[in-house]
């Protein structure tokens, strides 16, 4: 198999406004530890929650009440909110981009939110 389309495809999408305004952003808001801090308990306690969901255990209660803490503090700041709505546009992006491959090569990985 010919690599040279997935290599073009890397450049691509860092050459993309995703990706350009989510790094940006990036450095801006995780130059302040407190803030990096609280970033990576939120994506954490996201990807807790998420894995509960998925699995369709219940949440841990508290897990939800911290959670919902953290969002309300981080979102309340411009800078990490557009941060964080950077993040999830360019994670989208590669999900898009995951789907259309997973689909080319004709698997079905029956994940959620890839229908």
């Amino acid at each position: 198999m010919e690599y040279s389309k997935a290599h073009a495809l890397a450049v691509d999408i860092r050459e993309s406004e995703e990706y350009r305004t989510y790094h940006g952003l990036r450095d801006e808001v995780m130059a302040d530890e407190t803030q990096a801090a609280l970033i990576r308990e939120y994506k954490k306690l996201s990807v807790r929650l998420q894995m509960a969901a998925v699995s369709g255990g219940q949440p841990d209660a508290e897990d939800q009440q911290r959670f919902s803490g953290i969002s309300a503090l981080l979102f309340s700041k411009p800078s990490v909110a557009q941060y964080l709505l950077a993040e999830m546009r360019l994670q989208q992006a590669l999900a898009d981009i995951f789907k259309i491959i997973t689909e080319a090569a004709d698997i079905d990985l029956d994940l959620p939110g890839m229908a």
